[in-house]
């Protein structure tokens, strides 16, 4: 468990960098081959971090300490020489071993790694919009409108 909550802090601290960037870089900015190369490099380790080592942590976790095996059933049948029909006593047509869940919550990381992939990519392509910038204010800190506008 230490190394997939380690995983995922990692995780959160290298994007969390790559917010930092964004806020401070301009979007009219041109970039030299080197700081191209540099932020190409830490973006495919953010993205080898969050597709490989996050995944692979949960499921060392699951088949280890969890020891969600596939003979372990979350639904099941009655086995005739223990009795055991699992968590759910339903008597369902099917068998739903902890194996199952275990790849369903991989396959759920994968879906939240994608979609933190395109809200990323997003925020970053929108980075220089004229909605991100400050209004002005008064010095009392109310926002100023141009004459005749009011009502």
């Amino acid at each position: 468990m230490v190394a997939f909550v380690t995983s995922i802090v990692v995780l959160l601290i290298l994007l969390g960098g790559v917010d930092w960037y964004r806020k401070r870089t301009p979007a009219d900015k041109d970039f030299t081959w080197g700081e191209a190369m540099l932020f190409a490099t830490y973006v495919f380790f953010v993205l080898w971090w969050a597709y490989g080592v996050v995944p692979h942590q949960w499921l060392t976790w699951a088949d280890s300490e969890l020891n969600w095996r596939p003979d372990r059933y979350l639904i099941g049948p009655e086995l005739p020489w223990t009795g055991n029909k699992g968590i759910v006593e339903w008597g369902l047509p099917f068998t739903m071993t902890y194996q199952v869940i275990r790849d369903l919550v991989a396959v759920v990381i994968y879906g939240i790694a994608l979609g933190g992939n395109v809200v990323m990519w997003r925020q970053w392509q929108e980075r220089g919009n004229v909605d991100d910038a400050p209004k002005p204010t008064s010095e009392y800190g109310r926002p100023l409108i141009r004459e005749g506008a009011g009502t």
